[in-house]
């Protein structure tokens, strides 16, 4: 009887960032398919399962190891780094288990960009700042439709976190520059944020291709932009504000 295959959520690096369901989920598995090239491979350590990297494999060589335990009844996992929805190529795979009317879960993980604001010690969403938060990524190999460009998102000056990018940070700059961000805004990168050698690179969009240039961050890096980042983004939220009232506290 076929088993259901689990797309799983890693987390960015810190292997105690892996939540308490994937974790057993691993310790479980029979067989389990990861990304080698960014998944910490302590989270592998003492695992009963057959390890399959899938660094160098394509997408059918991904998916005929997957099928073909399923269909023997074995516990599969499919490891992707952070959040298995955001930029982790699993909807071509979910719809091919569709034609195979194989059965499959996905659980979520913790984003490289939560973590990020977790290492800057940042609030994305600042009341009267910003309350919006863009996940995207500016075009490279991989083509992004037009309408979602950095040029065009930058027209609300929204907290942005660009995935994929940071080798093309000159690019960044001037795509979020001529869209709308000023010149003072604040960018940090974070580097495999949450791993050992994590590596933060703090700036404005005026200074932050030098910065990074100058650097040894090339890729696995995260940027976040937007005055949300700024000290002075000081604005203090309704929530615990004494003069508010809300359905649990009376204002005072």
């Amino acid at each position: 009887m076929n088993k259901t295959i689990i797309f799983l959520g890693a987390g960015p690096g810190d292997p105690e960032l892996i939540t308490l369901k994937g974790r057993r989920l691993l310790d479980e598995a029979d067989v389990i398919v990861y990304a080698g090239s960014l998944v910490n491979p302590v989270l592998l350590d003492g695992v009963k399962a057959d390890v399959h990297d899938s660094a160098g494999m394509d997408l059918d060589a991904i998916m005929g190891v997957m099928i073909s335990a399923a269909k023997a009844g074995k516990k599969v996992v499919r490891l992707h780094t952070g959040d298995p929805a955001i930029y982790g190529a699993i909807r071509e795979q979910m719809q091919l288990l569709d034609r195979e009317n194989i059965a499959y879960e996905v659980v979520p993980g913790v984003s490289s960009a939560l973590a990020s604001a977790a290492a800057l010690k940042a609030e994305l969403t600042v009341p009267e700042v910003t309350q919006t938060v863009i996940f995207t990524r500016q075009a490279g190999r991989t083509p992004v439709p037009e309408r979602e460009s950095l040029h065009n998102l930058a027209a609300i000056q929204a907290t942005m976190c660009i995935f994929l990018s940071v080798s093309m940070i000159e690019t960044v700059v001037t795509e979020l520059t001529s869209g709308g961000y000023p010149v003072d805004t604040p960018v940090a990168v974070v580097e495999k944020v949450s791993w050992p050698d994590q590596h933060i690179v703090r700036g404005t969009l005026a200074d932050i291709a030098k910065k990074i240039q100058k650097s040894t961050i090339r890729k696995t890096a995260m940027i976040l932009v937007g005055r949300a980042l700024a000290d002075d983004a000081s604005a203090a939220s309704k929530l615990y504000d004494a003069g508010f009232s809300h359905e649990y506290r009376e204002k005072t």
